[in-house]
């Protein structure tokens, strides 16, 4: 029934459930542990809702020093440990074992610290994405990597997938907007990475942690980048009768040296289910649209709508719609950020999530069309199409086991096609338990090897969400 494989416990921790309890109970308050299996069961997956695993307990720390303890114990008695932030992942990236203890950081959700004057915010690692905009937009500011799950995820885990957005095509994604990081790795030891500037000493380690999908270590802290409001920005709406159009008309904007805020891509059918929901005045009688979003001065947003709208003019664009209000751009954005939660009104589905360079969006449409049409599938694309962040939602029946591998199947094959056209498996939402089975397609065997080697380095006993990112065969422990 389910063609990823989640290994089976290990017998030996299951049968010393009660001793590691009573480890973790004299070191976090009586609030901070989950051992009652209904309260763990909430805890037993993520929004790949199609795996599941209850785990062995729950640790809620509230301070960096109870991660530091609670790791120096599972490590020294051999517990697996997964990080969860908000349990947002769409790649099973925060799926338990049976014998894992799942460590979450929704109590470490304090602002520590704003500092205007050098555009910077240092965070708990629960904060919200959105609440760190929230902290200092009064300000003038803003945190610019926007993901759909802006409102429930976790910096913790837009560090741990490095995040991205509708707005990264300008600002770019996590990566480029953390400074520095605490984090405490297996063996309890807490280390600082980074900074509060640019560019801090020695080697670039932070790079390295940004991504890594909570195999290294565990991040309680982040400085972060804030940038400040823009003077003025305006979405624009443009409809085509192809896909194809609308992807050669994204390839000639990015080619021309204009670099808007946002360019984001919708089909027919999360056209019509958006619309339905956001009432933004979306075009109805298209196959294709792009949102496009430019800011600055209003004589800088007029200048850019004009010269989008006349590079746009040789790919037959209809529906052309200038917002006129903060209303109105505000509907827009709803329609778009509410995509994922809307097409769950037409079916089941899985969302992909893969990257291409922005001149093989033409090519990847017409191939993903191709491919779900020969399993018999239907899909919606909605995607970041200024930077080639695809999330093809591959439409399917959840009740029927069958149909459900039969999708797996269907967007693989998907991500397979971002490959063979000089992309990658991935964008913003990891690895996980989803493409794990699929990075030897990517890479091959030295360059696996020399990223276990990197795992094991930090984490030697391979503990640290222990069944993701790398395949199963293969693995040095």
């Amino acid at each position: 029934m389910s063609a990823i494989e989640i290994p089976k416990p290990d017998p030996r921790i299951l049968a010393r459930r009660a001793e590691i309890l009573a480890g973790l109970a004299a070191l976090v308050p009586p609030t901070s542990l989950i051992t009652e299996e209904d309260e763990r069961r909430a805890y037993e997956t993520d929004a790949l809702t199609a795996y599941r695993r209850v785990p062995l307990a729950v640790v809620l720390p509230e301070t960096t020093e109870q991660v530091s303890r609670v790791l120096t114990f599972l490590n020294r008695e051999g517990v697996k440990v997964v990080a969860r932030g908000a349990g947002t992942s769409l790649a099973g990236g925060a799926i338990p074992s049976e014998d894992a203890v799942v460590l979450g950081v929704s109590k470490m959700s304090r602002i520590l610290d704003v500092d205007t004057a050098n555009r910077t915010i240092r965070v708990e690692a629960g904060v919200t994405n959105l609440g760190v905009s929230g902290a200092v937009s009064h300000l003038g500011f803003f945190y610019a990597p926007d993901p759909s799950s802006q409102l429930a995820c976790t910096i913790a885990g837009n560090i741990a997938m490095n995040s991205g957005g509708a707005h990264c095509l300008k600002y770019g994604v996590t990566t480029n907007n953390v400074l520095g990081v605490k984090m405490v790795l297996i063996d309890g030891t807490i280390v600082e990475l980074g900074g509060a500037h640019l560019d801090a000493a020695g080697y670039d380690l932070l790079g390295l942690i940004v991504g890594s999908e909570g195999q290294l270590g565990v991040v309680t802290e982040a400085t972060l980048r804030i940038l400040p409001l823009a003077e003025g920005a305006r979405p624009m709406l443009m409809g085509f009768q192809s896909a194809e159009d609308a992807g050669a008309c994204v390839a000639a904007i990015i080619a021309s040296g204009i670099i808007p805020v946002a360019i984001e891509y919708m089909d027919r059918p999360a056209i019509k289910v958006c619309e339905a929901f956001a009432h933004a005045g979306y075009p109805l009688d298209v196959e294709a649209l792009l949102i496009i979003e430019v800011e600055g001065s209003e004589a800088e947003i007029e200048d850019l709508i004009g010269r989008i709208t006349t590079i746009a003019a040789d790919y037959n664009p209809s529906g052309l719609r200038i917002s006129q209000s903060e209303a109105e751009s505000a509907a827009i954005w709803k329609g778009r950020k509410s995509a994922f939660g809307a097409m769950g009104r037409l079916a089941d589905y899985i969302c992909m999530d893969g990257t291409i360079p922005t001149g093989q969006l033409s090519a990847v449409l017409t191939g993903i069309a191709r491919i779900c049409e020969g399993y018999g599938l239907r899909v919606s694309n909605i995607f970041h199409a200024g930077d080639g962040n695809l999330h093809p939602l591959v439409l399917f029946n959840a009740n029927d086991p069958a149909e459900q591998e039969k999708a797996e199947r269907c967007g693989e094959d998907i991500l397979k096609l971002c490959v063979e056209l000089g992309g990658c498996l991935t964008g913003e939402h990891g690895v996980g338990i989803e493409k794990r089975d699929l990075m030897t397609y990517q890479f091959n065997t030295i360059d696996l090897d020399q990223q276990m080697r990197v795992k094991t380095a930090l984490d030697p006993q391979w503990l640290l969400n222990p069944h993701k990112v790398f395949p199963l065969a293969g693995r040095p422990v």
